[in-house]
């Protein structure tokens, strides 16, 4: 039964007089509730969320749950307040429904707050006017794609390619290393994948300093929009209240405009270009808009954006970019080649990687590790037809540099010890930026390239060429004369065995 606060001392009670579908308009003759107001009717099992005023009688609301019962004339009841979520200590390791009941089966929530999940934005005289860097402990992101203290990351990936281990890494850099805390928002999830979550985050150690909120896949659209607001007022009391910086993983931030252009068809507005909503701006601006860095902490978001028939022009694209400060994209290549994390260095950006931020050392090496790898993807054809040796001595240099840091920027996770028996790394920027100049200046030229495969520091490839495991891998490429094209080909194989 959703959980609420009900006063008691002026009981506004009102009558249905329809119900289309999730949309029922209720008569009020007392006095109207609020935009925004929770109502309950049939002994508190369903809620329902004004979303407008029709006249001086009638409201009219989205229920957040289903509806099968509901009838004309049935009671309904103000509980004189908007949707309210817990807030608290007490809320970490948790998992949460858009009520804020417990979904976990533990123990009932203790000495807990409730607050509205309608709130607004942090002032700007609140916000910081310094552009951070969010070290993620992760080589590729943070040299390449450098995120933002504060800021929204996307994350575009199919199944399989290795976003939740991403995303399960960055939550154990981020408790582990930060003091931070991390949430993890499902919008429109999967019951499977929710379970999944959980289950793994418990194995990996990490849930004692995480909220998990989910609005399944099944549930009304009122609910799955409203998930996203639940989750932010629970980031927002650790970043105000607690002073601790948070990350908030959401997925997927698509569902969120989807939930929300049903929500407006049933309200019979008319809707805008391919059928979104004439408010999704405002909307998703409204949550967005959230997501800020104050003088007190910040919270840093990276949301799993689908891009609808992989068109970047659709309406929910366009305004979900407009907010985005870097982006990250998994491919599928790269993940069957081994190369984890699956990080594509050529399309993945962020507006954080310029002089005046991560400073010119920094950006500088980034655009040659760029043209670097951009080079190699122009050589693989002529690889491929006509072998490594038809290329010039200063093509093959390009074609060395790029598989080593390829394989540099590959890296051991915490999360994946217990699957690869590998040791997990945190790397700082530091010392990832002193790997790839080192690289490119051509000092681990007569190192095999397995070498800097799953590593954290470039030192650590020293101790891994003179290792006896690393020779089974390292003697196909000692060979004497030159390579032939199908030994490239094969050389992820040899390296990554």
């Amino acid at each position: 039964m959703p959980k609420g606060e009900l006063d008691l001392n002026s009981p506004n009670l009102g009558v249905i007089t329809s119900v289309r579908g999730s949309v029922v308009d209720i008569r009020f003759d007392s006095h109207l509730p609020p935009i925004y107001s929770l109502l309950y009717a049939k002994e508190r099992e369903i809620a329902i969320e004004v979303l407008a005023q029709l006249d001086a009688s009638h409201v009219r609301g989205i229920a957040l749950t289903p509806t099968q019962g509901l009838a004309r004339g049935t009671p309904v009841e103000d509980s004189g307040g908007p949707l309210k979520v817990p807030v608290g200590k007490n809320i970490l390791s948790r998992m949460f429904d858009v009520f804020g009941n417990t979904i976990d089966r533990e123990p009932a929530l203790r000495d807990v707050q409730w607050r509205s999940v309608h709130r607004a934005p942090p002032a700007l005289s609140r916000r910081s006017t310094q552009s951070e860097i969010f070290e993620t402990g992760i080589k590729a992101i943070d040299v390449l794609m450098p995120l933002e203290r504060g800021g929204k990351a996307g994350l575009f990936g199919g199944a399989g390619v290795g976003k939740t281990v991403l995303l399960t890494e960055m939550i154990h850099n981020m408790i582990g290393h930060h003091n931070g805390v991390s949430l993890f928002c499902g919008i429109g999830e999967r019951c499977r994948e929710g379970e999944e979550l959980y289950r793994d985050m418990k194995e990996a150690g990490v849930l004692p300093n995480m909220v998990m909120v989910f609005g399944q896949m099944n549930e009304p659209p009122g609910s799955r929009f409203r998930v996203g607001h639940a989750a932010l007022t629970m980031a927002e009391y650790f970043r105000d209240d607690e002073h601790r910086d948070v990350l908030l993983l959401i997925d997927n931030i698509f569902r969120f405009i989807q939930a929300g252009s049903e929500v407006s068809g049933l309200l019979g507005q008319m809707p805008s270009r391919l059928g979104y909503q004439p408010t999704m701006g405002t909307e998703l601006s409204g949550l967005e808009e959230r997501i800020a860095n104050t003088d007190t902490g910040a919270i840093t978001s990276i949301q799993a954006v689908y891009v609808p028939a992989d068109d970047f022009t659709d309406p929910a694209a366009v305004h979900t970019f407009s907010h985005l400060s870097a982006s990250i994209v998994l491919s599928r290549k790269r993940a069957s080649e081994g190369l984890f994390p699956a990080i594509d260095p050529l399309q993945s950006s962020s507006k954080m990687a310029t002089p005046g931020i991560v400073g010119e050392r920094h950006y500088l090496l980034a655009q040659e590790i760029r043209r670097t790898l951009a080079q190699y993807a122009e050589l693989k054809d002529i690889i491929a037809m006509l072998g490594l040796e038809q290329l010039s001595p200063e093509d093959r240099n390009v074609v060395a540099r790029a598989r080593r840091l390829e394989r540099f920027l590959t890296q051991p996770f915490f999360t994946t010890e217990q699957f690869t028996g590998l040791k997990g790394k945190l790397v700082s920027l530091d010392d990832a930026l002193n790997g790839c100049e080192r690289i490119l200046h051509d000092e681990f030229k007569d190192y095999p390239e397995s070498a800097l495969y799953m590593i954290g520091t470039i030192d650590e490839a020293k101790a891994k060429a003179s290792s006896p495991a690393a020779e089974p891998a390292v003697k196909p490429q000692e060979k004497p004369g030159k390579q032939t094209a199908p030994e490239v080909e094969h050389a992820d194989d040899t390296d990554e065995s």
